[in-house]
């Protein structure tokens, strides 16, 4: 099966200068700037997933064998950046297909322009709808936050027995500021309006939130929702306890972070976050990721790594049901798009998956708790 699947984007003889016998991927993830993390995982699962495929001679298409070549932009989780790489990886590079951006913050922007170029791009992470929205180009592996704005409401009211909600978000961030919005509407709507007793904002380099949190904890809401980013995370709850707040946090897919805990520690335990698979209890094909990404790699594969694995292995499926290679990049690139879109139906290891018109997946959400130990533990699924 592991030859079925890769992601990415890849570069003929006669379009670039190649060898014939490659497949070349391109990659825009950020492997510096706010979330490096996120990059180093992408990258891992990736070359993991491709040393498996080239070690057994490269990925069969019509009967013959191609290795694959994998190149990796940094976008430095900005979003001009995001947008500079894929027109690298797609004028220069002369990619057929582009595996990320993870962030929306970069994956919006940067797919406008692989749908402009006609290039396919997968996002393993995006959620925000705005990425694939009328992008016949533009896939994900990850649900929307349309469906995971009500997870976490439901999840939340239920678990905290809460009636009221306050919301600490990125104001600059497209998935942050629109994950916020939901939740608000969601939560107006089920405990009715003012029910969202404080709805504030901040920017991507703030590190004192001091001010925003004073608020939130004056309006005494029955917990915080924060649709941040891990690194964001860390110090937003360590600087609410320290104003003396000991409620409980409902947190996004954006937590999920192999490093949240490094950087968190004990602020964290105890808190929940909607996501996209659970690694602690896993079992069969995603326990067998998870084995051998931690014993590569020394560490517990998190979310992006597993949704990079499956963007990936979506993308060579789509290879090898276009049942052949076009030495043309542009009819090679178009044959990977229409392949991509004919998926219906796919195993990943962060869930099976069917595809809807926008390319976006139908696949359930996560929600977990981070236990004594630091682990990421499953507490509950939510399918659409």
């Amino acid at each position: 099966m592991a030859a079925l699947l890769i992601v990415g984007a890849f570069m003929l003889a006669g379009c670039g200068g190649g060898d014939s016998d490659t497949i070349k991927i391109g990659f825009n993830i950020p492997m510096t700037g706010d979330i490096p993390k996120v990059g180093e995982a992408s990258k891992y699962a990736a070359e993991m997933l491709k040393e498996d495929i080239n070690s057994k001679g490269g990925l069969e298409v019509g009967g013959k064998q191609y290795k694959l070549e994998f190149v990796y932009e940094d976008n430095e989780s900005k979003a001009e950046s995001a947008v500079n790489a894929a027109l690298k990886l797609i004028e220069q590079d002369q990619v057929v297909a582009i595996i990320g951006p993870n962030s929306s913050k970069q994956a919006v922007p940067a797919g406008g322009t692989c749908n402009d170029n006609r290039v396919p791009m997968i996002s393993p992470w995006s959620t925000n709808p705005d990425t694939t929205k009328d992008r016949p180009w533009v896939f994900r592996a990850a649900f929307l936050d349309p469906f995971q704005g009500p997870v976490a409401v439901n999840f939340s009211a239920k678990q905290f027995g809460a009636k009221t909600a306050a919301v600490l978000f990125d104001i600059s961030n497209d998935y942050s500021k629109g994950l916020a919005e939901i939740f608000r509407d969601e939560w107006n709507k089920k405990f009715g309006d003012g029910a969202v007793v404080a709805f504030e904002s901040h920017g991507t380099k703030d590190q004192d939130f001091s001010a925003q949190l004073t608020k939130i904890v004056s309006a005494k809401p029955d917990f915080i929702f924060l649709p941040d980013n891990y690194n964001q995370v860390a110090l937003i709850i360590k600087q609410a306890h320290d104003l003396g707040w000991n409620g409980p946090f409902m947190g996004s897919d954006a937590w999920g972070s192999a490093e949240l805990m490094t950087l968190c520690g004990d602020d964290c335990k105890g808190q929940f976050f909607s996501t996209h698979y659970a690694a602690a209890g896993a079992k069969g094909d995603t326990k067998v990721f998870i084995d051998r990404y931690t014993e590569k790699y020394g560490y517990t594969p998190d979310d992006v790594a597993a949704l990079t694995w499956d963007a990936t292995r979506l993308v060579l499926q789509a290879i090898q049901d276009a049942g052949s290679i076009d030495s043309d990049v542009r009819k090679e690139r178009k044959a990977i798009r229409d392949s991509l879109a004919a998926v219906k139906q796919f195993a990943g290891v962060t869930g099976n998956m069917k595809f809807d018109a926008q390319g976006d997946p139908i696949k359930c959400a996560v929600v977990v708790r981070i236990d004594e130990n630091g682990q990421f533990v499953f507490a509950e699924s939510v399918c659409p």
